[in-house]
C-alpha cells in the first residue's frame, strides 16, 4: 500500500469513473456507484483498492484477492471472487497504469525560484516555473512554464528546457535542447562531450564534440544516465522513448520513437535505433550500426551487426533468439555429457 506520508491519493472514484478512465467495460450486475479510494497488488488489496491481472500465473491471487476492483482481460472475467467487480479490457496493465495516474497525479508545480538558486541574468525563466535550492541556470538558458529544477541540478548556458519539463536533483544539462514533459531524474548527465579522440602513441588526440543533445517530447531519462552530445551530428532522443538508470548513450547516437532501454545497457556512438526498439538490461551495442524497427535485444547481449526490423537477438555475439536458445539448450547436453564421462571415467579408477 503506498504510504500516505509520501502519496496521498486523489478521489474516492466511483466504479463508473474509473471504467471511463481505463476505457474499460463494466458488467451488466456491477454496482456502478460503488467508490473506491487507492490502487494495490492483488494480494495486498482491500475491499477499497483497485488491482489487475494480466498474468494467468496469478489466477489463484485474483480468485484469493479481496480488492474490490479489478482490471482483466474478457477471458478471466467469470473468475472473480464475489466480493471483487471487474473492469473488462484487453489492456489490463495500461488500464491500471491509467487509473493509478488519476489516484496518484503529478505533483502542481508551484512557481518561484528559491533564495538559494542562482539564475544567471541572461536566462528566461518562465515565472510559473520552480528552480529549487542550489539550482544553477547558466546565461541565456531558457526555462519554460512549469518546469521544476530540483535541488543542484544544473542548466548550462544556452540550454533550452521547454514546457512541463522535471529535472531531478544534481542532474546536469548542457550543450542540448530539451523537449515538453521530459521526466530527467537524478544525477543524470546530458550533453558531457562525447568519447571522441585520434589514437596516437605519442598521445592520444581529442576531437571538439561541437554537435548538441536533442531530447524530444515525452522522454524519460532514469537515475544516473548518461548522454553525451554529438562529434557534429546531435545525439536525439525520440519522442517517447523510456530510458532506465544508469544507461550510457554515446555522442551522435540516435533512437526513433518509443524505444525503450533498459537499466545498464549502452549504446554506442553513432548507433541508430529504429522506432519502438527494446534494448534489455546490460546489452551492449556497437557503434555505427542500424538497428530496425521493432527490434527487441535481450539482457546482457552484445550487438555486432545491422539488426532487420523486427528481429528479437540474444547472446554475445547476438544471434536471432531462437538461434541463442538453441546454442544455449546445445551447450547445457554437451555440459552434461562430459559431466557424465568424467563420473564414469572416476567409477571405473
Amino acid at each position: 500500500m503506498p504510504d500516505p506520508r509520501f502519496f496521498r491519493p486523489a478521489g474516492p472514484f466511483s466504479l463508473a469513473a474509473l471504467a471511463e478512465i481505463a476505457g474499460a467495460t463494466l458488467l451488466p450486475a456491477a454496482n456502478r456507484d460503488r467508490t473506491f479510494t487507492g490502487v494495490a497488488a492483488l494480494g495486498e488489496a482491500t475491499p477499497g483498492d483497485v488491482a489487475f491481472l494480466d498474468n494467468r500465473r496469478y489466477l489463484k491471487a485474483f480468485a484469493d484477492t479481496k480488492a474490490g476492483c479489478c482490471l482483466v482481460e474478457p477471458r478471466y472475467a467469470d473468475k472473480a471472487g464475489p466480493g471483487t467487480d471487474v473492469l473488462v479490457t484487453d489492456k489490463p496493465y495500461k488500464g491500471f497504469a491509467l487509473i493509478a495516474q488519476a489516484f496518484y497525479p503529478d505533483e502542481a508545480i508551484q512557481g518561484g525560484v528559491h533564495p538559494r538558486a542562482t539564475v544567471d541574468p541572461a536566462a528566461k525563466v518562465d515565472p510559473s516555473a520552480r528552480i529549487d535550492a542550489g539550482a544553477v541556470v547558466g546565461a541565456r538558458a531558457e526555462i519554460g512554464p512549469r518546469c521544476w529544477l530540483g535541488p543542484n541540478a544544473v542548466v548550462g548556458d544556452g540550454v533550452v528546457i521547454e514546457a512541463d519539463t522535471v529535472v531531478g536533483a544534481c542532474a546536469v544539462l548542457q550543450y542540448c535542447l530539451i523537449g515538453k514533459r521530459v521526466l530527467i531524474h537524478p544525477g543524470v548527465c546530458i550533453g558531457n562531450r562525447g568519447f571522441g579522440f585520434a589514437i596516437d602513441p605519442a598521445g592520444h588526440v581529442r576531437i571538439p564534440q561541437t554537435g548538441r543533445v536533442i531530447v524530444e517530447d515525452d522522454v524519460e531519462i532514469g537515475a544516473n544516465t548518461a548522454i553525451d552530445r554529438g562529434m557534429g551530428p546531435d545525439t536525439v532522443i525520440g519522442r517517447g522513448s523510456m530510458i532506465d538508470n544508469l544507461v550510457m548513450i554515446g555522442h551522435n547516437a540516435r533512437l526513433g520513437r518509443g524505444c525503450v532501454v533498459v537499466g545498464q545497457a549502452g549504446i554506442s556512438g553513432s548507433t541508430k535505433l529504429g522506432n519502438y526498439v527494446v534494448v534489455a538490461a546490460k546489452a551492449g551495442l556497437a557503434g555505427h550500426l542500424t538497428i530496425g524497427d521493432g527490434v527487441r535485444i535481450a539482457a546482457m547481449s552484445g550487438v555486432m551487426r545491422d539488426i532487420s526490423p523486427g528481429e528479437a537477438v540474444g547472446g554475445a555475439p547476438a544471434v536471432p533468439l531462437r538461434q541463442f536458445h538453441r546454442q544455449t539448450v546445445a551447450l547445457g547436453r554437451l555440459a552434461r555429457g562430459r559431466d557424465e564421462e568424467r563420473g564414469k571415467a572416476n567409477e571405473e579408477e
